[in-house]
């Protein structure tokens, strides 16, 4: 089985972070949104990945940080979309690097906590096992989707199953819901999902939708199944979203302090402080993460925090933020909510306000009244 994993797209939700960024590579606790799906892949055996890019300069991005997949374990091919013309335009871009070989598709900019390893398994025993003759159906599925229960189906892709738990029909935003399970953007195939692709047209979006390829699959007497998530799922495209996961990921740390704390700092709780990090007069209370070569002075780091590497934060109070590298706070107090780019600059004026929430772009510097 191959993997194929989203990485294009403008990010438009998270600028002005992703002017200069892949959304893709903005981190969660400290770690890039697409290394996590790699990762996952990786553990499921997955070892021949492809990843669709921009022409951009956020892909060739994504390209020098990635390389060749040896890092994790796998083996990376990169494939070019010019535009971004949908989910099922990316599977048929990437039909010589998949062949006719099985595939799970993953959105690169989602975070799942379940892991990949049985929704795999899963598809792989359904495809070889031998039915009994007493099945109705014994036609192995050319898909299966990860679904996951939510409050508005409204504003998702929708699966109505049949009695036996085989999906029948995918509705796109429907005014009226056929069920409450939404499409979470994990997808497995076999071949025929490029017969799909290759006859869908494009929707009113002047996109190839991938819920209109396996709508295809229905309706040409292909059998489709689910599995219903278990945990959390989080697309990651907007601010807020992406502030709840790291609160989520980094909930999970366990504590390690591999870098300088001196006898005026203190460390409470699950923190992690990388090799190099150094802490003066300072307090970190977790879960939170401090990134290598990052300088505290005279600063307090709250819960649900991730401060990149290279840092410096004098005289600062954050809390429930995402920092990515070489930023510098001196001065400010009460930052709640916040992310804050590569190379930003936060520094107090003469008036000090009592709270600040920014999202601020690589490469800003705000000054502050």
């Amino acid at each position: 089985m191959k993997g194929l994993i989203l990485a294009g797209g403008t990010g438009s939700r998270l600028r002005p972070i992703t002017h200069t960024s892949a959304k893709q590579l903005v981190p969660i606790a400290n770690k890039p949104i697409l290394f996590y799906g790699i990762e996952h892949m990786a553990a499921a055996g997955i070892k021949r990945i492809g990843i669709v890019v921009g022409v951009d300069a956020a892909a060739e991005e994504i390209v020098q940080t990635v390389g060749d997949g040896s890092q994790f374990g796998v083996e990376v091919t990169y494939i070019r979309q010019d535009a971004p013309l949908g989910l099922a335009h990316c599977v048929l871009i990437a039909r010589d690097f998949l062949g006719d070989d099985d595939f799970v598709m993953y959105l690169g900019d989602n975070m799942l906590q379940q892991d990949l390893r049985t929704f795999v398994e899963s598809f792989e025993a359904q495809r070889n096992r031998q039915p009994s003759l007493h099945e109705d159906d014994v036609r192995p599925p050319a898909a299966q989707i990860l679904l996951a229960h939510v409050d508005d189906p409204r504003q998702f892709g929708v699966a109505a199953l049949d009695p036996g738990g085989d999906v029948v029909q995918l509705v796109e935003k429907p005014k009226d819901p056929p069920s409450d399970l939404a499409l979470v953007g994990v997808y497995l195939f076999d071949r025929h999902i490029h017969d799909a692709v290759r006859a869908i047209q494009p929707s009113w979006r002047g996109e190839l939708e991938i819920t209109d390829a396996i709508q295809w699959l229905l309706d040409h007497g292909h059998r489709v199944v689910h599995e219903v998530l278990q945990g959390w799922w989080i697309d990651t495209g907007k601010k807020d979203p992406l502030l709840h996961c790291n609160r989520l990921v980094v909930d999970t740390l366990e504590r390690r302090v591999d870098g300088v704390v001196d006898e005026r700092s203190r460390v409470d709780g699950r923190v992690v402080v990388e090799a190099g990090a150094r802490l003066e007069n300072s307090v970190v209370r977790g879960p939170a993460i401090i990134g290598a070569g990052t300088r505290l002075v005279d600063t307090y780091v709250g819960p649900y925090t991730s401060i990149g590497s290279n840092c410096e934060l004098v005289d600062a109070e954050i809390e429930h933020s995402v920092v990515l590298s070489d930023s510098r706070i001196v001065g400010v107090h009460r930052i709640h909510d916040s992310l804050l780019g590569r190379e930003v600059e936060v520094v107090k004026s003469d008036v000090r306000p009592r709270a600040i929430r920014l999202m601020l772009g690589d490469h800003s510097r705000a000054e502050l009244e």
